[in-house]
């Protein structure tokens, strides 16, 4: 039996009158890289939020490798790593030192720190600007920078939100394969929050489909398609659309 290294249970956010996140119930598994798509609002972001420790649920639970990020948002942070739509680094600092500053908040030594931030940019296609300032660096680097910050604490979970926006279509290509190259050499537990349906399909084992703060459908692919249309030939495109071009409240 897979492990689950990601539980929701009821998981609910309300800002006064507004539901932003709605009891949703989700298992995810040991080296999954399972995709929340939606559009922006959804409630994709406000969840990723509550699983971190960074907001707390009005109701309901998150547990992240068996901890509560409620409770001990410490303790989940040292398993997880997290890489926002928009990046930050010390943009006079270069891409080495970012990760060797990163690994050493994260107690690593920093002769292992510089070891291993080397291997890492190599990894991610850096190895040759790893002394340029992370200032002059495009967006598709810094997101490759980004990804790299996000491995230097060995995670077992990564959760990347909107992780490609900006990125030009080669570098997004690349990124992605690089994703999941990642997960199958280290056993990553990859969450992949997007609003790009091609993205999604194309890295994805499994979906959470957000309507209006509820996850709406959770499957592969296929599974969905079989669920919604009774077949397997329809792909994400036809999925999505079956929620939210016709309102999509037929399926809540």
């Amino acid at each position: 039996m897979a492990e689950t290294i990601i539980e929701l249970v009821n998981l609910t956010k309300k800002y006064r009158s507004f539901t932003a996140v709605d009891h949703i119930n989700l298992r995810v598994e040991k080296g999954e890289i399972f995709g929340f798509l939606g559009p922006n609002g959804a409630g994709k972001s406000t969840t990723i939020l509550m699983m971190l420790g960074l907001t707390e649920p009005t109701e309901g639970q998150a547990k992240v490798c068996g901890i509560d990020p409620a409770r001990n948002p410490i303790e989940v942070k040292r398993k997880v790593g997290y890489l926002p739509e928009d990046v930050g680094f010390y943009d006079d600092r270069t891409g080495l030192e970012n990760l060797v500053y990163t690994a050493m908040l994260n107690r690593i030594s920093k002769a292992e720190a510089i070891e291993k931030a080397k291997i890492l940019l190599q990894r991610v296609g850096l190895g040759d600007v790893n002394g340029k300032k992370t200032g002059e660096y495009s967006k598709g680097m810094r997101q490759r920078l980004g990804l790299a910050d996000v491995l230097i604490k060995s995670p077992q979970v990564s959760i990347l939100d909107e992780p490609t926006s900006g990125i030009d279509p080669q570098g997004v290509r690349a990124f992605l394969d690089l994703i999941v190259e990642l997960r199958n050499e280290h056993g990553l537990t990859v969450l992949f929050s997007s609003h790009n349906l091609h993205q999604v399909e194309q890295v994805c084992d499994r979906v959470g489909i957000f309507v209006e703060g509820k996850i709406c459908a959770v499957g592969t692919i296929p599974d969905l398609s079989r669920q919604l249309f009774g077949d397997t030939d329809h792909g994400l495109e036809d999925i999505y659309n079956s929620f939210f071009a016709k309102g999509g409240a037929q399926h809540e």
